[in-house]
């Protein structure tokens, strides 16, 4: 098992990788719904090069680095069998689980935005930019803990960090009603 740490190490990367992608994507969401609504030609030339920069950013790093980072998991598990017995594992997988549908939806959106169909709000948009890093947090501690136990303590933690989350979108949002430009 000396090639166990080269294993985690992609895992991790993919893992940094994807998360990166699901960071951006939203973002290029905001901006390509606030690029919707400008006037002609604006428009269309920003629509067209944020949907370029989305193309790239989905099917080159965020879906390759999603499949990557799985195969190096289902190999470390393979390698380490003994941790599907044990509770934080379970949870964490919940976590992969709701991982991958936040991915599935957000793919959904991508294909919704490539067809010039707006469906959401960008106000939408940078509150899902945070779903990925609610996941994220309880993933990091659940590995980090290894204590499904403290879980619980986790996921007050996520409800306080979306909180603050919340009401600094809310004071953005303040802001930039005062200034456009910011």
């Amino acid at each position: 098992m000396e090639y166990y740490n080269y294993i985690k190490a992609l895992h991790l990367i993919f893992v940094v990788t994807w998360f990166a992608g699901l960071f951006y994507i939203p973002r290029l969401f905001v901006y390509q719904i606030e690029a919707y609504h400008k006037p002609s030609p604006d428009k269309e030339i920003l629509g067209e090069q944020l949907k370029l920069m989305a193309k790239r950013l989905w099917f080159i790093i965020t879906w390759p680095s999603a499949i990557l980072a799985t195969i190096f998991a289902i190999w470390l598990l393979i390698l380490q069998p003994v941790w599907l017995k044990q509770p934080w594992m379970h949870v964490k997988l919940t976590f992969v689980v709701l991982l991958y549908i936040y991915h599935y939806m957000t793919h959904v959106y991508y294909k919704q935005l490539q067809k010039d169909e707006v469906k959401k709000t960008s106000n939408f948009m940078r509150l899902w930019n945070e779903g990925a890093t609610f996941i994220l947090f309880a993933v990091v501690f659940l590995v980090i803990l290894k204590s499904a136990i403290n879980w619980v303590f986790g996921v007050i933690g996520i409800v306080v960090l979306g909180v603050l989350l919340m009401l600094g979108f809310k004071i953005y949002k303040r802001i930039r009603e005062k200034n456009p430009n910011a």
